[in-house]
C-alpha cells in the first residue's frame, strides 16, 4: 500500500508493527485492507509518533454512527488534539495529540459534556480485549473439537460395523446414509474455519495451510459421496467402491485438536507480560479535599495524593510526601531483597508496600508508568523477527503451492503408473501428503522462541530488544566493560583513615565529618556516609569556606581545621612529611588522599576510591569461564584502571580513552573478528554503545535507556551480563532446534505420504495419521520453545 514503510507479522503473539506516512496512508484505510484480507483486528493502544502521542480511551453510551461522528468532532475541538479515531465496536477512541496536552482529566470532560462516559485509558489495560479474543476462540475449538470427537468415534463405529454387532440390524446402504450426514457436520462445521480461511486465501490468489486442509478434506468426502450416489459409475469401472466418511471426519477433527493445543501453548508463551500486566492493582485510595476515598485505577490522575497501606501494591509511579516503608520491588529489577523508602524517594507502580504506610504524589499514570514502558519494551521485542526467521518465511511462502504440486504428482503416479493400484489408493496418498504437510511449524519456529526468552529475561530485570538481538547476542566472543559507573559503583567511598601517633582514626573521622558535613562535594558525602556507618556524628562548625578544586576550612570550638589535597596543604605551608611512604603506597592503587590539619599541623588523612560494584568480580569470572575475552575500558589514569582491573582479575585494560574514542576502540576488536557486547550506563557511553554489535545499559529499573542500548539490565547486578548471553544463546539453540525439526518433520513426512516407502518397505500412510503427525508437529515446536523456562529456571536464574 502507498506510504506505508514497514511491515511486521507475528504468529506467535497475533500482532502487525506498521510503519506508515499519515499523510499518504490514513489508519482507518489500513484496518479496512486487513478485514478486506479476511482477518479481524483488536485494537491495541499506540505510542508516540512523530513528536505526537498516541492514546485510546475506552468510551461508554455510543450507540450508532452518529454517536461516533459527535464523539469525534467533540474530541477534535480540543486544543492539543490533532485527531480523533472512534471505534464503535470496541467503544475505543484513539487520539493523536500534543505531548503533555490534553490530559486525561480534560478528554474525560470532554467526553461527558458531549454526553457519554469516559471508562478509562485503554493503553493501561489492553491486554483485557486481547485476553478476551484468546479466552473466546479457545472456547470455540474446545466446543468442536469435543462435537468432533464425539462424531468421528460414531462414525467409526459405523464404518467398522463388524467390530460392533449391535449395529448390523441397519442395513448398509442406511448405514452409508447415515455416515453421510453424520461427517457433514464435522467437516462443513466443525472444519469450518478450514474453509473460511482457505476462501479468504483464494481471494487473495493465494494458498496457506487451511488450503490443504480443505482439499485434502473435500476430495475424500465428495468421493465418499459419489461412491453412495452412483455406485453403478465404480461397478461398470469394475472397481471396488469405498467410502471415506471416517478419514474426513478424523482429520479435521485432528487437525483442530492440534490447533487448540497449539494455541494453549502460545498462551503460555506469553506468560511473562501477562504476570506483569496482573501486578496492578484495580483501584487506588486518594486524598482529596481531606478525605480518603477508593476510585478506580483508570480514574486516577497527575497530581492526586495517593495513600498506600502495608501489604498493598502501588497503584502508579509517584514520590514520596509523608511516611516510610519497605517496598519490594522485584517485579521491576528481579531484586528480591527489599527496598527502604523515605519522603523524597520515588515509587513505581505494581510493585508491593510491604512494611508501614505512606502518602505518595502520582506523577506517572496508565501507559507512561515505568511498569507499563517495560511491558512495552518486551512486547515490542516479542513482536520482532530474528534474521534466521527471514529463511523460514521465504520457504513458507512458497510451501503450499509445492505441496499441492506434490499431491497431484502423487495422485498421477498411483492412479496411471503404478499398476494394480486403483483410484482409491490414489486418492488416499493424494490427502494424505495434502494433510501431513505443516507450514505453521515453520511459521512457528522462531516467534514462540523469541517470547518465551525475552519473557524469561523481563522476569530477571533483562530487556532485550528483540530476534535480532537475541541472534547477535548468542555469537558474542568479546565483552568490554565501562569502569567508571559500571565496574565501580561510580561514586568514591571512603577506603582508608590514618592518624598520626597523637590522634586516633575515630577522632580524625569525626574532624573530618565535622568540616565536610555542610559541604555538597561528592568527596564530603564520603566522609559523612562513613561517618555515619561507624556511629560518629558531626559536631558543630563556624566560618566554613569551601576552596574550590583543595579542599575547606572551618573554625571549630576556636581552632582552625583544614581538609584537602596537596596543593591545599602547600598553598597554607602545611608539611606532611609525616605520614612517610604510606601516602606513596595508598595512591599506587589508584585512591584519592585528603590530607586533615588542625592549627597547621596534619593529624591524619582520608584515602578515596570508586569501588567495584559488588557483583562485578564474579561477572568477570564466569564470562571467563565461559572463555570470553573480557575487556575494561575508561578515561581514568592507568595507574587507577590497572588497580580496578587486578582487583576484578581482568587482563586487558584501555585507559585514559576519551568518550569519542571508545568507539574507535570496539571498532578495532571488531575489525578482528571478534563480536563485541559494550556494557555502560547508556548515556555518557552511547557511542560505544551504538558501535558495539550489543550494546548494554546497566542502571536503575526507571531509567530505562532503550534509545541506545540492545539490551538494558535493569539490576545494577553485573552478573546479568552473563545470564543475558546465556539467555541469548538457549534461545537461539532453541529457534534452531525448531526450524531443524520443522523442515525435517516436513522433509521426511511428505515423501511418506507420497508412498516413496512402499516399494521397499510395503508401507504407505493413512490419512488419519497423517493428520495426527500435522497436529504434533506444530504442537512439538511450541514444546520445546516453552522448555526454554524449565531449562532456564533449574540451571541458570539469579536470585
Amino acid at each position: 500500500m502507498g506510504g506505508v514503510h514497514r511491515v511486521s507479522v507475528n504468529l506467535a503473539n497475533e500482532t502487525a508493527n506498521v510503519s506508515y506516512d499519515p499523510a499518504l496512508a490514513d489508519r482507518e484505510v489500513l484496518k479496512q485492507k486487513i478485514k478486506e484480507l479476511g482477518y479481524g483486528i483488536i485494537e491495541m493502544s499506540a505510542g508516540s509518533d512523530g513528536g505526537a502521542v498516541k492514546r485510546s480511551v475506552l468510551v461508554g453510551g455510543m450507540t450508532c454512527a452518529a454517536c461516533v461522528r459527535r464523539v469525534e468532532l467533540a474530541l477534535k475541538d480540543v486544543p492539543g488534539i490533532r485527531d480523533a479515531s472512534v471505534n464503535l465496536a470496541t467503544s475505543t477512541a484513539t487520539i493523536i495529540h500534543e505531548p503533555g496536552s490534553p490530559d486525561l482529566s480534560t478528554i474525560a470532560e470532554v467526553l461527558r459534556n458531549a454526553g457519554y462516559e469516559y471508562l478509562g485509558e485503554a493503553g493501561a489495560e489492553g491486554e483485557d480485549a486481547v485476553e478476551a479474543a484468546q479466552k473466546e476462540e479457545m472456547r470455540e475449538l474446545t466446543i468442536k473439537v469435543s462435537v468432533g470427537s464425539v462424531l468421528s468415534i460414531l462414525i467409526m463405529m459405523g464404518t467398522m460395523r463388524h467390530w460392533f454387532p449391535f449395529l448390523s440390524f441397519i442395513p448398509h446402504n442406511t448405514m452409508l446414509l447415515i455416515l453421510a450426514v453424520l461427517t457433514f457436520p464435522v467437516v462443513f462445521w466443525v472444519g469450518g474455519r478450514f474453509y473460511v480461511g482457505a476462501l479468504k486465501a483464494a481471494l487473495q490468489k493465494t494458498s496457506d495451510m487451511n488450503t490443504l486442509v480443505v482439499v485434502g478434506v473435500t476430495s475424500a468426502y465428495l468421493y465418499s459421496i459419489f461412491a453412495i450416489v452412483f455406485p453403478n459409475f465404480f461397478e461398470g469401472a469394475e472397481v471396488a467402491s469405498h467410502v471415506y466418511f471416517e478419514g474426513a471426519a478424523m482429520i479435521v477433527t485432528l487437525v483442530l485438536l492440534g490447533r487448540l493445543l497449539e494455541v494453549r501453548a502460545r498462551g503460555r508463551t506469553s506468560e511473562a507480560i501477562k504476570r506483569l500486566f496482573r501486578l496492578k492493582p484495580k483501584t487506588a485510595r486518594v486524598v482529596i479535599d481531606g478525605e480518603e476515598r477508593d476510585v478506580l485505577l483508570e480514574a486516577l490522575q497527575k497530581g492526586m495524593t495517593v495513600l498506600v497501606r502495608p501489604g498493598e501494591s502501588i497503584p502508579t509511579d509517584g514520590v514520596i510526601e509523608k511516611g516510610s516503608s519497605a517496598v519490594d520491588e522485584s517485579m521491576l529489577t528481579g531484586e528480591s531483597m527489599p527496598v527502604e523508602k523515605n519522603p523524597g524517594d520515588s515509587v513505581f507502580g505494581g510493585t508491593v508496600n510491604q512494611s508501614g504506610s505512606f502518602y505518595f504524589t502520582a506523577m506517572a499514570i496508565g501507559a507512561e508508568t515505568a511498569l507499563a514502558r517495560i511491558i512495552r519494551l518486551v512486547e515490542e521485542a516479542q513482536g520482532s523477527k530474528a534474521p534466521i526467521q527471514r529463511f523460514a518465511d521465504l520457504v513458507a511462502s512458497i510451501f503450499v503451492p509445492v505441496v499441492i504440486v506434490i499431491a497431484f504428482v502423487t495422485f498421477a503416479v498411483w492412479y496411471f503408473l503404478i499398476s494394480g493400484y486403483d483410484f482409491d489408493r490414489a486418492l488416499l496418498n493424494f490427502v494424505s501428503v495434502l494433510i501431513i504437510a505443516c507450514p505453521c511449524a515453520m511459521g512457528l519456529a522462531t516467534p514462540t522462541a523469541v517470547m518465551v526468552g525475552t519473557g524469561l529475561g523481563a522476569e530477571q530485570g533483562i530487556l532485550i530488544r528483540g530476534g535480532e538481538t537475541l541472534e547477535k547476542a548468542g555469537r558474542i566472543d568479546t565483552v568490554v566493560f565501562d569502569k567508571t559507573g559500571t565496574l565501580t559503583r561510580g561514586e568514591p567511598v571512603v577506603t582508608d583513615i590514618v592518624s598520626l601517633p597523637d590522634s586516633t582514626e575515630e577522632e580524625v573521622l569525626e574532624l573530618m565529618a565535622s568540616i565536610e558535613a555542610p559541604s555538597e562535594h561528592p568527596l564530603a558525602s564520603a566522609v559523612t556516609e562513613h561517618a555515619l556507618r561507624h556511629g560518629i556524628k558531626p559536631r558543630a562548625v563556624e566560618n566554613f569556606a569551601a576552596l574550590a578544586g583543595m579542599g575547606a576550612r572551618c573554625i571549630l570550638e576556636g581552632r582552625e581545621v583544614v581538609m584537602g589535597n596537596r596543593k591545599l596543604m602547600e598553598n597554607e605551608g602545611i608539611s606532611i612529611e609525616d605520614f612517610g611512604e604510606s601516602v606513596g603506597d595508598i595512591m599506587a592503587q589508584g585512591k584519592t588522599v585528603a590530607y586533615l590539619a588542625i592549627d597547621g599541623r596534619t593529624i591524619g588523612l582520608a584515602a578515596f576510591a570508586d569501588v567495584p560494584r559488588e557483583s562485578a568480580q564474579e561477572a568477570v569470572r564466569l564470562l571467563k569461564d565461559r572463555n570470553f575475552k573480557v575487556v575494561m575500558i575508561t578515561g581514568d589514569t592507568i595507574r587507577t584502571a590497572v588497580v580496578v582491573a587486578s582487583q576484578l582479575g581482568i587482563d586487558h585494560v584501555e585507559a585514559e580513552v576519551l568518550p569519542g574514542g571508545k568507539a574507535e576502540k570496539i571498532r578495532l576488536l571488531q575489525e578482528e573478528g571478534r563480536v563485541v557486547a559494550m556494557v555502560g550506563d547508556g548515556i555518557n557511553d552511547a557511542p560505544a554503545l551504538a558501535q558495539a554489535d550489543i550494546g548494554m545499559a546497566i542502571g536503575a529499573g526507571t531509567d530505562i535507556a532503550a534509545e541506545v542500548s540492545d539490551i538494558t539490565l535493569i539490576r545494577d547486578d553485573l552478573r546479568l551480563v552473563d545470564s543475558a548471553i546465556k539467555l541469548s544463546f538457549l534461545t537461539m539453540r532453541g529457534i534452531r532446534q525448531n526450524l531443524f525439526w520443522a523442515f525435517f518433520y516436513n522433509t521426511v513426512g511428505i515423501p511418506i505420504a507420497a508412498g516413496v516407502l512402499y516399494p521397499f518397505f510395503g508401507i504407505l500412510l493413512n490419512p488419519m495419521y497423517a493428520a495426527a503427525a500435522m497436529a504434533l508437529s506444530s504442537v512439538s515446536v511450541v514444546g520445546n520453545s516453552l522448555r526454554l523456562r524449565r531449562v532456564w529456571g533449574k540451571k541458570y536464574l539469579i536470585g
